[in-house]
């Protein structure tokens, strides 16, 4: 078991916070730690790790495919979560949030599935396909661990709003629309004011995602929320560096992915 720092402990901040959403594995192992390294560098506060899964209900084509590259390499949920040492050996020091749906969690069943988490130091779990009704099992667990479980709030949530966001933990995750993840052009004034409703009954920070994929829409999140969450723009960046990354260059690769990453969220 590895001796670590509670999620709020890493979390330095509770402002303008960064939040990207990665792929473990996506394209391999060792370039997740680079990717990581360098979010970090361009002022990244929690880094969630996505675990490939191959039916993923909220999530768009982008990390449908970056989902896909990882299973094909071989990942899975153990292998995710064993990867979180790996980032801390080489430097990731802000707080990891496993992201995974519910299924993988009940093949390896609770028990393993926290064993794992607590074993490689996981401080925060985020599982999108799991209502807060049926989530108590997991949030008990979870705070037997000392494991921030993220909860998710949507514009469909209407009466739970606040139930939601009195219990959350770590920070809330405020989904900017229904549907799934991706880009998206431009966030409505109703997504807005759902945020400053949203607002009014957490205790721990908002963060916006969903469609955040132009530092327009970064700019316009952070006069509402308390953080932005970055997912599918994420992968596209690292997409565009694939043809580098098999070409043996990676140094150019991840140059280019940190100044992508900058243009978007400085």
């Amino acid at each position: 078991m590895l001796t670590k720092t509670p999620f709020q402990g890493k979390l330095t901040k509770t402002k303008n916070l960064f939040i990207p959403f990665i792929v473990a594995g996506d394209p391999t192992p060792e370039y997740t730690i680079q990717f990581a390294l360098r979010l970090q560098a361009e002022g990244a506060d929690v880094l969630e790790l996505g675990v490939p899964y191959s039916d993923p209900l909220a999530d768009g084509p982008t990390i449908q495919r970056a989902a896909k590259r990882a299973l094909n390499a071989g990942m899975s949920l153990r292998k995710a979560i064993e990867l979180v040492p790996e980032l801390r050996k080489h430097g990731v020091e802000i707080p990891i949030v496993i992201f995974t749906y519910y299924n993988p969690v009940l093949q390896i069943g609770h028990d393993e599935f926290f064993k794992l988490l607590d074993n490689n130091g996981v401080e925060g779990l985020l599982i999108p396909d799991l209502p807060y009704e049926e989530s108590e099992e997991i949030r008990e667990q979870s705070e037997q661990a000392d494991i921030e479980f993220i909860s998710l709030v949507a514009p469909n949530s209407d009466q739970r709003i606040k139930q939601i966001a009195e219990h959350a933990k770590g920070f809330l995750y405020c989904v900017s629309a229904l549907g799934v993840t991706g880009e998206r052009k431009e966030m409505s004034e109703e997504t807005l004011s759902f945020i400053e409703k949203v607002k009014e009954h957490s205790s721990v920070p908002v963060a916006v995602g969903f469609g955040i994929s132009t530092n327009e829409h970064v700019k316009l999140v952070r006069e509402h929320a308390d953080g932005v969450i970055v997912g599918s723009k994420i992968i596209r960046l690292i997409e565009d560096e694939l043809n580098h990354i098999e070409n043996g260059e990676g140094d150019k690769a991840l140059g280019n992915f940190s100044e992508g990453v900058n243009s978007l969220v400085q």
